[in-house]
């Protein structure tokens, strides 16, 4: 499994890109979509939602088990990737490129406390195990 490097991770299993402008995009990690299996329902956050760190904030659904997605910092939610509600599967083609929201972070600080790849790494093969 590759893990991008440019990114961060929770212990959740969401990703984190940090934007050029400050903003942050989120999504799920191939491991998550992984255990979840074949996505059939995706639900997202509303556009202008304050989410705090760790808070439930979306639903990503698979044939398999529902999971809840959590908001890895805390910020404002500035926008959502509306097609994937109509193409769920598009996570499991590439969990990195079928994002799910965008924030505006509240805490940037927030975002150099989450797992670097190789910290990741290592907590989905302790997680494996």
């Amino acid at each position: 499994m590759s893990i991008p490097t440019n990114l961060k991770y929770s212990k959740s299993h969401e990703w984190v890109k940090s934007e050029s402008d400050g903003t942050v995009t989120i999504g799920i990690s191939h491991h998550a979509q992984e255990l979840l299996g074949d996505m059939v329902f995706i639900e997202l956050p509303e556009v202008g939602r304050q989410l705090s760190q760790k808070e439930e904030c979306a639903v990503a659904e698979s044939v398999k088990a529902a999971a809840d997605v959590y908001a890895p910092i805390s910020g404002e939610v500035i926008a959502v990737n509306a097609p994937l509600v109509d193409e769920p599967g598009k996570i499991n083609e590439d969990a990195y490129s079928a994002w799910l929201f965008k924030m505006k972070p509240s805490n940037p600080s927030e975002i150099d406390a989450l797992l670097d790849a190789t910290a990741y790494a290592e907590l989905v093969a302790s997680e494996s195990h």
